[in-house]
Order: C-alpha cells, then structure tokens, then sequence
C-alpha cells in the first residue's frame, strides 16, 4: 500500500511558546502525517507562499507586521487557493468570526486547541477548499454554455442564475437572485402555462418542451425548457433545476416556411379560379365594345351603362392579374416603369377590399419620371405600406397616396446613409391613423418585429419592404407621431426616357377576308370572338374543342390562314392540338388563348412550341384585332413572335 503524502502545513505564528504547543499537538496525531513549516511574521509567511506550494495556512490574526482583521485580509488577497484556518486568543472570538465570514475556512481559540481538534480543522478546511474549488469549476462551466440555467425553489425564488441566462433575458445575475420567477419571465397571460409545467413536474420529477417567456425588455420569446425536480433524502421537493434554449428565431422561420407553403397552395388555387374568371370577363369585355360601337343605335343612357360595364370588366380583369401576381409570387424582370401605373392599380385593390370608413387620396404629379424596377416588388411595397396604413386605423381616417418628382443634392441626403444625390421618383404613402411609439421606430425594420397582436402580424412587411426599396438602389423615411399618423417615403432613382408614341384609341385593324379558325371550349368566347373578327371584315369558323378543331382544319387547310386557340381545353388541349395541326402543316399560323398568364407554370410548354403570339384573357377588342393583324403580316414583318407579343392587353407597369 502506497503511503500518502503527508499534509504541508505552514504555521505563521510569532510567539515561540504557541509555536512549540501546535508542534506537539500534531505530533500526538499519529493517524496522519503531517509536515510543518512555520514563519514568525505576515511577510514572511506571504514569502514562503509564493515560494512553496501548502496544503492549509496556520495564521495567527495578531504578529509583528500586522494586527487583526487586516492580518487575514492581507493573506487572502494574496492566497486564495490555499485554505487558511485562523487562531486567536479568548478575546479576540469576534475578529476570527469577521474572518470566516470573509473566507476564511475555520478558526482555532488558543487554549483549547487540542490535537484531535486542529486535525480535524485542517481536514475539513482541505476537503471544504476542494468542494468550493470544484462548485467555482462548475460554475464556470454552466456560465460558458450557451443555454439560460436557473435554479429556483419551491417558491419560484431564484437560487441560481447563469450568464447564458443574462444573455437570453437581459436580467443580470445580482438582478434575479432572489427575485420570483414567475414575475421575472413570464406574462400574466402565460402565468397558467407555467402551472400546468409545475403539476406535471410534480408528478413525473421531470419536464421538457415549450414555453412563451419575456425578457427584461418585454420582448416575447419561445424557449425550448428542461426541467428537473430534486427532492431530499426525505423524498421532499427541494429545488428545481431549469435549463432553457432559445427557439424564438427557428420556431419564426418555421412559422414563415408554413405561410409559404400555404400561399403555393392558394396560388394553385388562385390559378384555377383566375382562369374561370377571366373565361367569363372575355364576352362580357368584348361584347360591351361592340355594342358601343352600335352606338347609333343605342340612347345615351344605354351607351353610358355599356361603358360602365366595359370599365368594371376590365378592372375585373386587372384585379385577377394581381391576385396571381401576389399569390405565385412571380419575380419578373426589372422594367422601366411608370409609378403612376403602379398607383392606381393599388388604388383599384384598395377601393374594392379596403373598409369604406378609409378615405383614399390619390395625388400623382404630372410628367412624372420614370424608373427602373421589378412590377411585382414594387406592388408588394405599396401593397404592404398600405395595409399597415389600413391596421393603424380600425376606425377609418384618411390613406394618401402621393407621387412626385424630386431632385436631392448633397445636402439633402446627409441624414439618411443609404441616399445618394441625384434625381428620383418620391412615392409617399400617409395615413391619419395611430401612429408609433418614438421608441418604436429605429426597429420597425427589423426582421420579425411587430407591434401586432399575436396572430395578426408577422413582423415581415416592413423587413421585406426594406429589401426591396433597396435593391433597387431607393431609400425610405419614416416620420410619426403617436396619435396623429405616420408617413412612409420612398425614393426610387429616377431615368430619363422618351415617351413612346401614343397609339390613337380610334386606330382600327380591318381584315381582308382572311378565314380564321377559332377554338374555345367557352360559347359565349367563341360567339363574341367571331362577332368581334367578322364586324372588322374577318371570315370566322369556330370549334369548342381539339377534335373538332382538326377536322375542320384537315376540311379546310388550304383556306384558313390563321388559329386563335385556347390552350387549356378538356379532353385535347391547345398544346396537343397545336402539334397535331403542326403535322399536318409545318406553316400553320397559331395565337394561344389562355385565362392564365403567359408566365404560369402551366403553359411553359408553349415557349417550346411554334406558336406565333400569345393572347391573355380577358381581352379587348382592340388587343384581339392588333394580335390578329401582327399575325397575319409577313413572316419577316413579325420577328418579335411570342416574347413580343406576351405583353398584349397587360398594362404598361408590366
């Protein structure tokens, strides 16, 4: 059996006679070994510290260098590692009192000091230094992780507190211990949650899973929690033991990868409804034209209704074109545009969804400039502007929407570090409703911040907002007042393009008595789609599907010149259709009809085919006659084929 290393003990004590009398009390303790080195002053003693590794410190409080309490303080300052165990006179219990008090391990009175006793002190002051060494250890360990552990009683008091804890709550250690959890962490409406978790506990010693907390700031937060009870030796609930992770982010990005889920899902739905639609505005579009055009013989009551009838048709129309824009989510190409488009198509959405207690104010600058930019993220900015315009007023008030040019020198854009001097195009969108906090404002931009109530706002908008207006080299300002409304502006580069020349509404398309073939599942399209081409001096034969388009083009292939075709038709489609009649003839000239756009998933099997322009629907007299026209030109007057005509009866923000 290997023998164990003796104890080195230092002794600093400066009168002989109390020196001698430890000496031989530690030799009349045979069961352990003990090694003895003495110094008769503090700096001595601190000296052989520094020089010699001890086990514990024998330290009497009064020596030549040093009186009372000052004596251990000086050591310990020094000597934090080694246990000190400090000795006195009778009347002096209170200074060695002081001491432990302050860190000191164990005090000694002299004259009753036994052998068996100093052993015993210097044991418990080795093992007790140890324990707290290791506690301090662990400790460390808890502060480094990442996790927010606590420690708490059976009265929610917290015993314990980490730094992973100060970092997730904001709460510093000396600001939470001793404080109720309960009040700390949670919200009054979540306090019933957290009782739930404390039967559970009670009755399995163990918990896990989430919980909605606050920080020191008020901020919400999810945290997934672990919870242990420790009981006593008596079986009894003692303390419980929380650690915590921070899930707040994970559980927003899940949250928003579910929302995007859901609007593939009615963008799929929105798809099929478009098409509907759209199939039923085409007749009612064209058939308001070409009464209107019969105006001799209608009154002017009647012809004022037609018009009234053409104009909700195509706003009908442009509305299903937003609603798809929206819900695909379609990226398109940056443009030039023109912002005043861009308004009043927001406004034409406000205007049939918007409560009618909000006023809208449309204000748009003449001449106004155009600019560079992609359609769609542009209509989700204002978009996004405008329904938090819309929340910040539930009892109605005043939505504008301004337009203007602007021209910003250096001066002007010294306040705002994303300016740059130069010309832009300044679209204001105010509101007279609450208004935001000051203290609000410099994080409204922040991902997933929201002033909402849970379930009513995703903290997104104004971060994609953000994004958007700066990848299109802009800026934005906020300015607010609580109360009296707020304001976004946003500024948006402005170039320099000359107008395209006007196309005269009068200008018409007349045919030559050109046989053309048209093709719809849809009886009141193909009605009104043949009355259309023959009051322009077109002969016209119709088919309501694929089938019975390739009989009559086999019947009369060598007259027809042209094939106005729907694409999404039952049985045979217009895809299967076209490469049928392409068989039977390689030149055979094709416009694709369809109720969805051209840049829908469903019909990217056309831009494969040889079809020579695309026709949305719903369309107008004067857009059907100008792709009809164009397509029966020249094959070397009509290069721009299908790309060009893509664009056919969109408007010019597109």
């Amino acid at each position: 059996m290997v023998p164990q290393a003796p104890i080195h003990v230092l002794l600093i004590e400066d009168n002989p006679g109390d020196r001698r009398l430890i000496q031989e009390l530690l030799r009349e303790v045979t069961s352990v070994a003990i090694q003895l080195d003495y110094a008769d002053s503090l700096g001595q003693g601190m000296q052989y510290l520094k020089q010699t590794a001890f086990d514990v410190v024998l330290l009497d409080l009064f020596l030549p260098d040093s009186q009372g309490f000052a004596t251990f303080t000086q050591l310990h300052q020094q000597e934090r590692k080694t246990p000190i165990i400090v000795t006195t006179g009778l009347n002096d219990e209170t200074l060695a009192l002081n001491a432990v008090q302050a860190g000191a391990q164990d005090y000694l009175v002299k004259g009753q000091i036994t052998g068996e006793l100093l052993v015993r002190s210097i044991r418990y002051a080795i093992e007790r230094k140890r324990a707290e060494q290791k506690i301090r250890e662990q400790a460390a360990l808890l502060d480094i992780a990442t996790d927010a552990i606590l420690v708490r009683d059976g009265q929610h008091q917290i015993l314990f507190w980490n730094r992973g804890a100060e970092r997730l709550y904001g709460w510093t250690a000396a600001e939470a211990l001793g404080q109720k959890a309960t009040e700390l962490l949670y919200a009054e409406d979540n306090l019933g949650q957290m009782q739930q978790v404390q039967q559970q506990l009670m009755l399995d010693n163990e918990w896990h899973g989430e919980l909605n907390q606050i920080t020191k700031t008020g901020q919400s937060i999810i945290v997934e929690s672990r919870w242990t009870l420790v009981r006593d030796d008596d079986g009894q609930p003692q303390f419980i033991l929380v650690v915590s992770t921070d899930v707040t982010s994970k559980k927003q990005l899940e949250a928003q990868f579910f929302r995007a889920q859901r609007l593939e899902s009615i963008g799929t739905l929105a798809s099929g409804i478009a098409h509907d639609l759209n199939n039923i505005l085409t007749p009612v579009l064209a058939t308001s034209q070409l009464l209107q055009m019969e105006a001799f013989h209608q009154d002017e009551r009647s012809l004022e209704l037609l018009q009234i009838l053409e104009i909700n048709a195509r706003r009908g129309g442009d509305i299903i074109k937003q609603v798809l824009s929206f819900a695909r989510g379609g990226e398109g190409k940056n443009t030039i545009l023109q912002a005043g488009h861009l308004i009043r198509e927001i406004q034409q959405i406000i205007r049939g969804t918007f409560p009618k207690s909000i006023e809208l104010r449309v204000d748009i600058s003449r001449d106004l400039w155009t600019v560079v930019g992609n359609a769609t993220q542009l209509h989700q900015v204002l978009m996004n502007l405008c329904v938090n315009a819309r929340d910040a007023m539930p009892q109605g008030g005043t939505l504008k929407i301004s337009a203007e040019n602007l021209t910003l020198d250096e001066g002007c854009t010294r306040t705002n570090l994303d300016a740059r001097a130069g010309t832009y195009v300044a679209i204001a969108v105010t509101d007279s409703g609450c208004g935001i906090a000051p203290e609000l404002l410099d994080r409204i931009f922040e991902p997933f911040f929201t002033s909402k109530e849970i379930g009513k706002g995703t903290g997104l908008g104004l971060s994609t907002v953000l994004g958007i207006v700066k990848s299109h080299h802009g800026f934005i300002t906020v300015s607010s007042l609580p109360d009296q409304g707020t304001e976004f502006k946003i500024f948006l580069p402005a170039v320099m393009v000359a107008d395209p020349p006007a196309r005269s509404p009068a200008e018409v398309w007349i045919g030559n008595q050109e046989l053309i073939l048209v093709v719809d599942d849809e009886a009141p399209i193909r009605e009104v789609t043949k009355a259309t081409l023959e009051a322009y001096n077109y002969r016209v034969l119709t088919a309501g599907d694929g089938l019975d388009a390739i009989a009559l083009y086999v019947q009369h292939q060598h007259d027809i010149r042209l094939v106005i075709m729907d694409l999404m038709m039952p049985a045979l489609d217009g895809a299967t259709t076209f490469r049928i009649l392409h068989k039977l003839n390689p030149q055979v000239n094709v416009i694709a009809v369809s109720g969805l756009p051209y840049q829908n998933a469903e019909l990217t099997s056309v831009a494969a085919l040889e079809i020579q322009s695309f026709l949305p629907k719903p369309y107008t007299v004067d857009e059907l006659l100008q792709v009809v026209d164009e397509a029966l030109k020249p094959k070397d007057h009509r290069q721009a084929g299908l790309a060009r005509q893509a664009g056919i009866g969109r408007c010019e923000s597109e």
